[in-house]
């Protein structure tokens, strides 16, 4: 698969290339976190449960989308109630992406020492805090670009190890089929907690919005339909694994840190732990170049070019060390949710304005999605 992804002809489509950042971003946010927490959350009803997140993110790239075809081309001088609800998403998402960057970088950190004898929390916010200080000082000193430029490599690798992964799965269950059957995981209790532990999860399927801001590579239609694109791939690869998941191992015998997955893949594969810890490095040092420079490049924008980049590269160090060491790794999650909600629910009341004025039924959804992502960041809860 990999091979496949790497021919000429695949890796310099301009669909394909589009497709990449945002499906490297959704998938980096939380593929291997979710399955573990879903399974012993909700039990058989967890792919439900991931199809409703899915839903959800749609919902709010729908709004997205709307607004690239939408706000993009209205005339300098005009709507400018709508300009500053934009401006005022537009930080909204510089902060969530500072948050989003710790997240990824903990996430990277818990997996590079989960198979070592240093497989504690300190060393794990030792590796976060060393990998946040090298992109912040090798933004400042020689910009972004060349890291950005290993991520469509980092995505091919690790799709292929998803790929790999979830036939191994798919091998094991037809393994339990054949001897004892699928594994029975009940449910939790539900209550208001259930619901507010979705609330926490909708970063794990962030990412979609990256489209938003390449504006400069690609035009209008191509960003629309690739968002759309990045987001049908991630959903079926959710739903797939969420299902194998919760049909395969028994939830009751998951570790409760967000390194899970770990221990529960051996039984599919011995080779499987690290192969997995090798596409979490990847996706996650991926994911937070790719939000590091779309934060500098942000702030820098909304400063009208006062703030240089660089500047906004150590403004997400700073803030991320400061977080590391503050929260644990499930309250970073539901930090990153409700920031990410903040800016999807001001995100939505712009396309629900634009529709309005547009006299389109869509401002009814829109309006719902604005109070919704409200709803999520208040109510958003840790895992852990």
């Amino acid at each position: 698969m990999a091979y496949g992804l790497l021919l000429p002809p695949v890796s310099k489509s301009l669909i394909w290339r589009a497709t990449v950042t945002p499906l490297a971003s959704i998938i980096g946010s939380g593929f291997l976190v979710l399955g573990p927490i879903l399974s012993r959350e909700y039990g058989q009803y967890a792919p439900l449960v991931m199809l409703a997140l899915c839903a959800v993110a749609y919902g709010f790239g729908s709004a997205i989308r709307f607004n690239i075809s939408h706000f993009e081309s209205l005339p300098e001088g005009q709507a400018n109630g709508i300009r500053t609800l934009e401006a005022i998403s537009s930080w909204a998402l510089a902060l969530a992406y500072i948050v989003s960057v710790t997240y990824y970088l903990n996430l990277l950190g818990s997996f590079a020492v989960s198979l070592t004898n240093a497989n504690e929390r300190v060393f794990a916010r030792l590796v976060t805090t060393a990998v946040l200080i090298f992109i912040g000082v090798f933004g400042l000193r020689h910009g972004l670009k060349r890291l950005e430029d290993l991520e469509e490599t980092a995505v091919t690798i690790k799709l292929a190890i998803i790929a790999g992964l979830l036939i191994g799965m798919v091998v094991y269950l037809g393994h339990l089929l054949n001897t004892s059957g699928t594994v029975h995981n009940p449910a939790q209790p539900f209550g208001s907690a259930s619901l507010f532990l979705v609330f926490g999860l909708v970063i794990c399927v962030q990412g979609f919005e990256t489209s938003r801001y390449l504006g400069k590579q690609y035009d209008a239609p191509t960003r629309i339909r690739t968002m759309k694109l990045a987001q049908w791939i991630a959903t079926g690869i959710y739903l797939v694994y969420a299902a194998l998941m919760a049909f395969s191992f028994d939830a009751s015998t998951m570790g409760t840190s967000e390194t899970a997955i770990i221990d529960v893949t051996h039984v599919v594969a011995p080779v499987l732990p690290a192969m997995l810890v090798a596409a979490a490095l990847a996706a996650q040092f991926s994911a937070a170049v790719a939000d590091t420079a779309g934060c500098g490049g942000l702030i820098s924008e909304l400063s009208r070019n006062r703030v240089p980049q660089s500047i906004g590269y150590i403004v997400v160090t700073i803030g991320g060390v400061l977080l590391t060491w503050t929260a644990d790794v499930f309250e970073i999650i539901a930090y990153a949710s409700r920031a990410f909600a903040i800016y999807y629910s001001m995100q939505s009341i712009v396309a629900a304005r634009l529709a309005a004025s547009h006299q389109s039924a869509w401002a009814f959804l829109y309006g719902i999605l604005a109070i919704l992502g409200i709803v999520i960041a208040i109510f958003g809860i840790p895992a852990g």
